[in-house]
């Protein structure tokens, strides 16, 4: 049996579908394909407690683990306000409200084509 490959764009929404599960804020995915060249798809989204960033980070990982896609690399903490997964094609940054003012991606990526945004 062959194994099927997610294409980035499917690998952000499932990103984007685990998040909204888990109640994160400001979900936003962008096209970043025309923009960046490390990257086709970018997941931005905000939890209001450490514990919430902790968890919007697990079951992302949980749900395209069980898709076959595993992080090429993660950074930081969910008690640094601030979460990074490499999956590839897609990056996605988890912040804490606070971090997420501080670096604001939103603006250094404005402009990436927004493909979902969910407050």
């Amino acid at each position: 049996m062959e194994e099927r490959v997610l294409e980035a764009i499917e690998v952000a929404r499932r990103a984007v579908e685990a998040a909204s599960d888990k109640q994160a804020n400001n979900i936003v995915m962008l096209d970043a394909r025309q923009v960046c060249t490390f990257a086709d798809y970018f997941v931005v989204c905000s939890g209001d407690s450490d514990r919430q960033v902790e968890a919007i980070w697990q079951e992302i990982h949980k749900v395209l683990k069980q898709e076959g896609v595993s992080p090429h690399h993660c950074e930081g903490t969910a008690d640094s306000g601030w979460v990074l997964l490499d999956l590839g094609g897609v990056i996605v940054h988890i912040f804490s409200p606070s971090q997420r003012d501080y670096y604001q991606l939103d603006n250094l990526w404005d402009k990436a084509t927004p493909v979902i945004k969910i407050q």
